[in-house]
């Protein structure tokens, strides 16, 4: 059986990259996918595929002007 790749983050790491939304804290999905160490849309199809392993509220997706209002908040972020 393979083992799996062990590593540790710091935990101001993980911190820096939690956000409130919808008065929730949440990661968003290319911070999960960086810390991971994969491709943002690998780590989707891998949570779509295995759906049923995680809680109903694990992933939802902004709105539009959601989206809109957190790209203007980070100027950098990429679609």
């Amino acid at each position: 059986m393979p083992r799996q790749k062990q590593f540790s983050i710091p935990t101001e790491v993980i911190e820096n990259k939690i956000y409130l939304m919808h008065g929730k804290k949440v990661m968003l999905e290319f911070h999960l996918a960086e810390l991971y160490e994969t491709e943002t849309k690998l780590l989707k199809r891998a949570v779509r595929r295995n759906i049923d392993r995680f809680p109903e509220d694990f992933m939802f997706e902004l709105s539009r002007d959601e989206y809109n209002s957190l790209r203007y908040q980070f100027g950098t972020l990429n679609q």
